[in-house]
């Protein structure tokens, strides 16, 4: 459902207060400070898309900051994700700064202090949602937050444009159709993410962080192999099974674990797709590389407390009472 705010109607007097209060329950908690005498009036216009909430936001000049003290007092993590439409924005997270121009964006992390000025009138569109939606490593997020990108070419202008049309379209999509939008849209940042972080790797020598990227990398691109074991890896990435268990033992993980939890993401993703009943649930699992429909059953409800039917039918259901 669409909500709009407005501070129009409001004397400029009375706009401060009534706009601060407005960021704060859009987002999370932060101190505004808006930068004019007689601030102008802003407006806030949201959907929700699956785990996202959208949200169109213009106004005059201002600066908001997600301080420790915040942070300390709703401890809430949520990334957000911005796409400057007009004016300019200077954003400052993780040690990095960046000038966002009409048609970049950046993301920020809400468990880290942020800052955002924009110098005059602006008008964005942001994609908010709980982090624990975007599967990378906290490392790899913080060689990404107050990144510029432009949008122009590559993985980014498939973001970019993702997200807007995304974005112009959400009062249009069912529950169900949302989820897997959105579904979408963060497998593609989830790329983007894990791209810089491969770019940003020293090819030489090679770091056990760009290593693993490597690894993985190979990994997603073959995962519906039923093959697919440590020794392939490890045979594919000319290095010793060793050395491959090290690599995933560092990162807090086991190569079969990390490929299962891969596995399982996608089926459930496909679950919800319209063909899911077509294909049913034992095709689904082949085509992500399980060869028993009782094994990925078993392995299904361990992780997410359900067997895939009920999962299904639980997400398909439509919005639960109440939310």
């Amino acid at each position: 459902m669409t909500k709009t705010l407005s501070t129009a109607p409001l004397a400029a007097s009375e706009r401060e207060e009534c706009w601060h209060d407005a960021v704060s329950r859009t987002f999370i908690p932060l101190d505004v400070a808006l930068l004019e005498k007689e601030p102008s009036p802003g407006t806030i216009v949201t959907e929700r898309v699956g785990p996202l909430r959208i949200a169109h936001v213009q106004a005059g000049p201002q600066a908001v900051t997600r301080s420790r003290r915040l942070i300390a007092r709703d401890g809430r993590e949520y990334l957000t994700l911005s796409i400057q439409r007009r004016g300019t924005a200077t954003k400052e997270q993780d040690g990095r700064e960046s000038l966002l121009k009409p048609g970049d964006f950046s993301l920020s992390d809400s468990s880290r202090p942020f800052r955002k000025k924009l110098e005059g009138g602006f008008s964005f569109v942001s994609f908010h949602f709980p982090r624990q939606e975007l599967p990378v490593r906290d490392a790899d997020l913080r060689e990404f937050t107050a990144t510029a990108f432009g949008g122009g070419s590559g993985t980014a202008a498939l973001v970019s444009s993702y997200f807007m049309s995304m974005a112009r379209e959400a009062a249009g999509f069912d529950d169900a159709v949302g989820r897997r939008v959105a579904a979408t849209a963060l497998d593609l940042l989830t790329l983007l993410v894990d791209e810089h972080r491969g770019r940003a790797a020293s090819p030489a020598p090679e770091s056990p962080a760009a290593a693993l990227v490597r690894v993985k990398d190979h990994i997603m691109r073959n995962l519906a192999d039923p093959d697919l074991s440590p020794a392939t890896i490890a045979a594919a990435q000319f290095m010793s099974v060793r050395l491959l268990h090290k690599l995933f033992e560092q990162d807090g993980a086991t190569v079969a674990g990390w490929i299962r939890t891969q596995r399982l993401e996608r089926c459930r993703r496909d679950l919800l797709r319209p063909t899911a009943l077509e294909i049913g649930v034992a095709g689904i699992a082949r085509r992500w590389g399980f060869v028993s429909a009782s094994h990925f059953s078993r392995a299904f409800r361990a992780a997410y407390g359900m067997s895939p039917r009920e999962w299904r039918s639980a997400e398909t259901a439509g919005p639960r009472q109440g939310s």
